[in-house]
């Protein structure tokens, strides 16, 4: 029957042999104290008659019985010379001298599976030694690392899915040289800020493949441009070289010692603007290159009819406004020279790259979609009648005025004294110089003029100011020479020519007379007058310059007048 069982006594001595009992039945507890050795047939019972009939040591199974060798420690290998894959419990001496080697892990490891390294040639940071993880991590990475110093020896051991292999020992990032490229940044927010730039933001990986990361790059697509910046964490990347009116995504890179990174998911798509430009009507219009030049000769309007963006000609236009020039005055003997209207520019920089006067202001003016009154003013009348000559008349566009040039000082039995303005008129008989700069602006719009000789008033009287220079005092036997005013290139037709040919001369102040003498004063570079000797009237100041009129000669001469001012305005309307 199934259930009985069979007593010690009943079994005759040396009746169980190996064919009384089925494969695998006898237990490890009744192997022992429940059949005597005596009923046992001496070597009848086969391994395959037991439960567990092998042992495993070091991870090496034998059978009972059978004989084998059983390596304990690391099996280590002979010298590896080209690409292998390791076997746990296995260590390997690593010939780099000739090429790198690629060491690829175990596919399936157990916890505590060791694998040892060493680099045998002493080559492997010239020709690295390459872990592959096939599937796993290595110091809870999933890509692979190198082994990247000489003579170096480490002992892998594998953790579990969430550390994968790590190195047994201390262990302090960086010291051994088992490092590899970073892992992938997290991409963040692209932005177009114009038509051919953009900003991405990213977050640094948390794996920088144990070696400090040095820069990050972005890269467009399509067209493959990029950016990149330098350092270790997160940031925004500039991208630069865009293409307006086109859609675009970005991904991102992190690059260390050892190389580059897989790329970042791609980010949101943006659009860069296209191009819009600024339309305008008034004065006369000339073209330069992509910019449109508005030349006011005289009052007008500046009518705005749209508005560039930033990837176009923006917002902002460029101008220079010149006032009228100040009379030379009329003395009785002599008159000084009319200072220069008020000089004022200003440069839409860096979007446009004229070569501007060195009074320019830091940017130019911010135009809106309307209509702007031009005021152009004119120079100082002649000087008939024996007095200083007048003041010049502003000139004005939307919220840049420039003031009129102060008129030249004059004696007629008492002193006329010379008058303010952008830039001051010379003096006469001993009187004080005009102020230039009246009002203040900055930078300043005009110089202060010159003062007569000391002595006696037939003798040199004091020039006009101009933009860039003070008008300089009379001597003893010429009068005065006129402060040279500014040159630009901003592309109107009219001004005055000057020492550079490119470029077109404003607001030279006007020359001083002098009774005899030997040389008349000179006009200053940008149209001003000449201040006359003998019997000879100052000369006027160039037209639509803004020149000082020059001073007087004796008796008969009267002084020159200003000249008139300008309004020019100029802008991006292609590209």
């Amino acid at each position: 029957m199934s259930g009985n069982k069979i007593k010690e006594s009943n079994i005759t001595p040396g009746a169980v042999t190996n064919d009384k009992i089925a494969p695998g039945t006898i237990a490890n507890d009744r192997l022992a104290g429940s059949i005597s050795s005596d009923k046992i047939a001496p070597g009848s019972i086969a391994n395959d008659r037991l439960a567990n009939n092998s042992i495993t040591v070091n991870g090496t199974s034998i059978a009972l019985g059978a004989s084998g060798t059983i390596v304990a420690g690391t099996d280590w290998q002979s010298v590896k010379t080209t690409d292998f894959t390791a076997v746990a419990g296995e260590g390997y001496f690593i010939d780099t001298t000739s090429n790198t080697v690629t060491v690829t892990l175990p596919a399936s490891p157990s916890i505590g599976d060791e694998v040892s390294i060493v680099d045998y040639g002493g080559n492997s940071a010239t020709n690295n030694i390459i872990l592959g993880v096939n599937g796993n991590k290595i110091l809870g990475s999933s890509i692979n690392k190198t082994i990247s110093t000489n003579e170096n020896g480490i002992i892998l051991v594998y953790t579990d899915s969430t550390k994968g292999w790590v190195v047994k020992g201390a262990y302090i990032e960086g010291t051994i040289g088992l490092v590899g490229v970073p892992g992938a940044p997290t991409i963040g927010t692209a932005t177009a800020t114009s038509g051919t730039t953009a900003t991405v933001v990213f977050t640094a990986p948390s794996d920088n493949g144990d070696d400090t990361i040095t820069s990050y790059t972005a890269t467009s697509s399509p067209g493959g441009v990029t950016g990149t910046l330098s350092q270790a964490g997160s940031g925004t990347i500039t991208v630069t070289g865009l293409s307006a009116g086109t859609s675009y995504t970005f991904t991102v890179t992190a690059t260390n010692s050892l190389g580059t990174g897989s790329a970042s998911a791609a980010s949101n798509s943006i659009t860069t603007p296209s191009a819009t430009y600024t339309s305008a009507t008034g004065g006369t219009i000339t073209e330069v290159g992509d910019y449109k030049v508005h030349t006011f000769t005289g009052d007008g309007c500046f009518t705005v009819s749209s508005l560039g963006n930033c990837c176009g000609g923006g917002d902002k236009v460029s101008y220079i406004v010149v006032a009228g020039g100040g009379a030379g005055g009329r003395g009785s003997n002599n008159g000084a020279g009319g200072g220069a209207g008020g000089y004022r520019e200003g440069k839409d920089a860096p979007n446009d790259s004229y070569t501007a006067s060195p009074l320019v202001a830091p940017a130019g003016l911010t135009v809106t979609a309307t209509t702007y009154p031009i005021t152009v003013g004119g120079g100082a009348a002649t000087q008939n009648a024996i007095a200083g000559g007048g003041n010049g008349s502003s000139s004005s566009f939307s919220t840049i005025t420039s003031a009129g040039g102060g008129g030249g000082g004059a004696y007629n039995g008492s002193p006329n004294p010379a008058g303010s303005g952008g830039s001051g008129g010379g003096g006469a008989s001993a009187q004080p110089a005009g102020s230039g700069n009246t009002p203040p602006v900055s930078p300043p719009q005009g110089q202060p003029g010159g003062v007569s000789y000391p002595v006696n008033r037939c003798k040199g009287q004091g020039a006009g100011g101009g933009a860039a220079a003070a008008g300089t005092d009379g001597l003893s036997n010429a009068g005065g020479d006129g402060g040279d005013g500014v040159g630009t290139a901003i592309g109107t037709p009219s001004g005055a020519p000057g020492p550079s040919p490119s470029l077109k001369y404003f607001s030279g102040g006007g020359g001083g007379g002098m009774n005899g003498g030997v040389s008349e004063g000179s006009g200053g570079i940008g149209g001003g007058g000449t201040g006359r000797i003998s019997n000879a009237s100052g000369q006027a100041g160039s037209g639509n310059s803004g020149g000082g009129g020059g001073g007087n000669g004796p008796i008969n001469g009267v002084g020159g007048a200003g000249g008139k001012g300008i309004v020019v305005i100029r802008y991006k309307f292609q590209n």
